[in-house]
């Protein structure tokens, strides 16, 4: 079973997740980043490129689901060395830090509280984010190309390819085609016809939309949609992008040049 609420942290959710069967779940890219806690264990997820299929392990995890560009600045790891992996905290800070920050979370009431109030005192300590990642994932968002979208943030095509990779672990041609898949799974999964989706998110067919949804998600969007009220299989496993709790409904393969 899964739940989430909005964090106290802007921009973040956090959830729980108890597995409820046998089968594997399905994560799906969508930019973010998590900070997970399973067994008196953390453990960071990169943003990914592709489906990360889950094994259904036994137990309960949680955690807290950071807004696009904004885990790398809390965490002191750029996104990119964490692309399509998940990394044992104490793999990323030094030993003393790790154990000290895992025996905050494993002290606080719940694992939830303890990674919210984990994720508010690391930004309290350095500070808001970098506002030109929020513009560059709402340019993106609104279907802006590339190279508009670099010119209209004064920065060149170069420089928005490293700060995206950074931040967001691949080039913006990559998030924007991540973004776009979201953007179309949330009025697929909401009963708008995939022919309608596809033209109303940016494809240019929904033959374009079913090519993305398999190279993406690595199952056909009936495969993805089959389950109750247009559900993805495994999501009793898996958080659902940190926006759509917060009622952003306007969002967004890999390109190998790109990523």
């Amino acid at each position: 079973m899964y739940a989430e609420r909005v964090s106290r942290l802007a921009g973040a959710v956090v959830w729980t997740s108890t597995p409820t069967g046998s089968g594997p779940g399905r994560v799906l890219p969508d930019g973010c980043m998590d900070l997970l806690w399973h067994d008196g264990r953390l453990l960071v997820a990169g943003p990914d490129t592709h489906a990360y299929v889950t094994e259904g392990g036994p137990g309960p995890w949680a955690g807290v689901r950071f807004y696009p560009g904004t885990a790398p600045a809390l965490l002191g790891v750029p996104a990119d060395a964490l692309r399509d992996r998940r990394v044992d905290l104490t793999d990323l800070w030094p030993a003393a830090r790790a154990r000290h920050l895992t025996a905050r979370v494993n002290a606080a009431p719940d694992p939830v509280t303890g990674l919210e109030d984990a994720a508010l005192s690391r930004a309290a300590e350095t500070g808001p984010p970098d506002p030109l990642l929020v513009r560059i994932v709402a340019a993106l968002d609104a279907g802006r190309p590339v190279a508009a979208t670099a010119d209209a943030l004064g920065i060149g095509a170069r420089t928005l390819h490293r700060r995206s990779l950074a931040a967001f672990g691949y080039g913006p041609k990559t998030l924007a085609r991540v973004r776009r898949l979201q953007r179309a799974l949330t009025l697929a999964r909401d009963g708008t016809p995939l022919a309608e989706t596809a033209a109303l998110t940016g494809y240019a067919d929904q033959a374009h939309l079913a090519r993305d949804v398999r190279e993406l998600a690595g199952v056909t969007p009936g495969e993805l949609l089959r389950d109750q009220g247009g559900r993805p299989a495994g999501t009793e496993l898996t958080p659902p992008p940190c926006e759509r709790v917060q009622g952003v409904r306007d969002r967004g393969g890999i390109q190998g040049a790109d990523v």
